[in-house]
């Protein structure tokens, strides 16, 4: 049986910060940035994580300890797309023994039912037409979203008819998030959207506008924030 030594990762980075987007946006978190994706969507703001070129294997024990020593309660674990690591469990469960709070992003188009434990919130995106992989979602991963997680549409106007579809045609439990697709579209037209899909008779309530406050606040190229 492998042991924690054993087991390792390809990061990219870890660093601390602020969640800049969900449920748990402005709260102080632990980034851990994991190499690799099988997607590659057009407003990608992480190319860099997408290959092998810049990554640091570590294990889960070096992975801990540099959680552990800044002292926050929260992880948010991304890419690339962390679920493409066989061995994630295994590092999920040992920041969750940790007291850490845990939060994946992951771009929608693998399974998750394995992931939905307590401990751990799923932010998951639906790919739509914008990013030019639509066709790679996992429409089955949509009913499994938790009240605790977040299904996030990443979105400019030529988006909305794909965002009223998912919304009628799937029972989606989660929270919602619409987040504009930085410097494609104001902000505004979003909430107008969600005006518009409230008179339409869409459920709305656990749906809200998002932002990337990290952008807003640093420089929207910057690393590490």
């Amino acid at each position: 049986m492998k042991n924690n030594n054993d087991i390792t990762f390809p990061v990219n980075e870890i660093f601390d910060s602020i969640d800049g987007e969900g449920i748990t946006q402005g709260a102080l978190t632990t980034f851990i940035r994991l190499t690799g994706c099988n997607l590659n969507c057009s407003y990608c703001d992480t190319k860099y994580a997408l290959t092998s070129d810049e990554k640091t294997i570590m294990s889960i024990d070096k992975i801990v300890d540099r959680v552990l020593s800044t002292g926050y309660s929260r992880v948010t674990i991304t890419g690339g797309e962390p679920l493409l690591q066989n061995n994630l469990p295994e590092l999920i469960n040992e920041l969750i023994k940790n007291n850490i709070t845990v939060n994946i992003e992951t771009n929608g188009s693998l399974d998750i039912s394995r992931y939905l434990i307590p401990g751990v919130i799923i932010t998951m995106d639906y790919k739509c037409l914008s990013s030019n992989m639509e066709s790679k979602m996992l429409l089955s991963n949509l009913e499994l979203l938790r009240e605790t997680d977040v299904l996030k549409f990443v979105i400019e106007e030529k988006d909305f008819d794909t965002v009223r579809k998912i919304l009628k045609n799937y029972n989606i439990k989660s929270h919602i998030f619409l987040n504009p697709i930085f410097g494609k579209i104001k902000p505004y037209m979003l909430v107008d959207f969600l005006k518009d899909l409230h008179k339409e008779n869409i459920d709305t309530k656990n749906i809200r506008v998002g932002l990337q406050i990290h952008k807003i606040i640093w420089d929207p190229d910057k690393r590490g924030v």
